[in-house]
């Protein structure tokens, strides 16, 4: 399980990327899109690593929701 984050950019276009994985991010046109694609590269990305014998990152994020 990994967290992820989300946020709809100037164009209308849903980012999302997971912390605990560097560099891990994409993009859709929807959120629905948008979380398809994260999975889809959390996957490739996960499986990237341990090709090359690297450790995978462990989740190591909290939510929180502050109110301001």
């Amino acid at each position: 399980m990994r967290q992820v984050m989300m946020s709809k950019d100037e164009r209308g276009f849903w980012y999302v990327e997971c912390p605990s994985l560097p560099g891990c991010a994409t993009q859709g046109a929807t959120q629905e899109e948008a979380l398809s694609n994260i999975k889809e590269a959390i996957i490739l990305y996960i499986e990237a690593l341990e090709e090359k014998g690297l450790p995978v990152p462990e989740e190591k994020f909290v939510s929180a929701v502050l109110v301001v």
